[in-house]
């Protein structure tokens, strides 16, 4: 019986909308907080986020503002209902995969592709985004597809460790990978500090990757899973009338940092007692980033891929991971390495890959 080939990412490509709104939502967020040590306390973690811009697929108005001005999408009484902002997600969502898509360039070849594996964990459509996005690119019909939704910010690690899967039991298949997050469809009207700071760190965004069994880019290894006990508060995604309520307990970067300094946690994760030199970390969020910093006692310019992407680019969901791995394979790294992903659960998806 001959072995398994070895499935490598070759290309990956990111996308984001032109609509920077991260100023006007610490605007809109500042006056809901009545108490002004509170609102101070915000300015503060704001001002600390390490978050520089994020980007929205809602456009601005006709004077130029935000969509929280007169005029913008979010300006209906207690805010466009769930309806609304899905329509918004089936008409936003596939074009900037395609964006994403598009920028692969000659690594992407329609004629060639078998499989489609596509992340998207804000929003619904049927028939799905996977569909949709097939036939804008004029993919035959018989292009078998998988469509992974609301397993929220490791469903790019999930969407890597299926295309592994399918080059490992097909040697020539090909498999377009794409993620879309739409998270800036989900504003709420909350007045207190925790959900605003959780909706201050989400963005729009896409990215979009081959993997085949030609070697090149980066070689995927074995994937890796982890589940906290009794974390399943800590992170939420609940569907109301006005949109995905998100749940982000301030506890996560304190549950992550205890976890990650355990040695059976790091003996599941990174099948040692030590990750490997290439580490890259989901960018949920500044404390996100310390916190795995400080368990894994890794140098300060470790996650230094994943800061700046969340610097430029804000938290985006599944696609965050992507856009980390392409920051790394643009710079040319090399080595061992490890990408990995925190969300609901609380839990951790990785894959390991060697950059050569």
């Amino acid at each position: 019986m001959s072995a398994a080939p070895t499935a490598w990412l070759n290309a990956l490509a990111t996308a984001t909308p032109d609509h920077d709104i991260h100023q006007a939502f610490i605007d809109w967020a500042t006056p809901r907080l009545t108490d002004e040590r509170v609102r101070a306390i915000f300015a503060r973690m704001a001002a600390r986020s390490g978050i520089e811009h994020r980007w929205s697929v809602l456009p601005p108005t006709k004077d130029g503002g935000s969509p929280v001005a007169p005029g913008g999408f979010y300006d209906v009484p207690g805010l466009p209902p769930t309806s609304v902002r899905m329509a918004a997600y089936a008409a936003h969502a596939p074009e900037l995969a395609l964006q994403a898509i598009a920028r692969l360039g000659d690594a992407f070849d329609p004629a060639r592709v078998t499989h489609l594996v596509v992340a998207s964990c804000t929003g619904f459509v049927a028939p799905g985004i996977d569909q949709i996005i097939a036939r804008r690119l004029g993919l035959p019909p018989t292009v078998e597809r998988v469509l992974i939704g609301f397993m929220g910010c490791y469903a790019g690690v999930t969407a890597l460790r299926n295309a592994r899967h399918i080059v490992r039991s097909e040697p020539d298949a090909v498999v377009l990978v794409a993620s879309v997050e739409l998270s800036t469809l989900h504003l709420s009207l909350a007045d207190q500090p925790e959900p605003l700071l959780a909706m201050l760190q989400f963005s729009d965004g896409a990215a979009a990757g081959v993997v085949s069994a030609e070697p090149r880019g980066l070689a995927l290894g074995e994937g890796r899973s982890l589940a906290l006990e009794e974390s399943e508060d800590l992170i939420r995604w609940d569907i109301g009338d006005r949109g995905f309520a998100m749940q982000l307990s301030g506890e996560v970067p304190g549950r992550l940092r205890a976890a990650l300094g355990e040695p059976a946690v790091q003996a599941q994760l990174f099948g040692g007692d030590a990750p490997p030199p290439l580490l890259a970390v989901h960018a949920g969020g500044r404390s996100v980033l310390d916190a795995v910093e400080a368990a894994l006692h890794v140098p300060a310019d470790a996650l230094a891929d994943s800061r700046a992407v969340l610097a430029a680019w804000g938290n985006m969901s599944s696609a965050t991971i992507l856009f980390v791995l392409a920051r790394m394979m643009e710079r040319q790294a090399t080595g061992e390495g490890i990408a990995i992903a925190f969300g609901p659960g609380l839990a951790a998806e990785a894959i390991r890959f060697t950059a050569s």
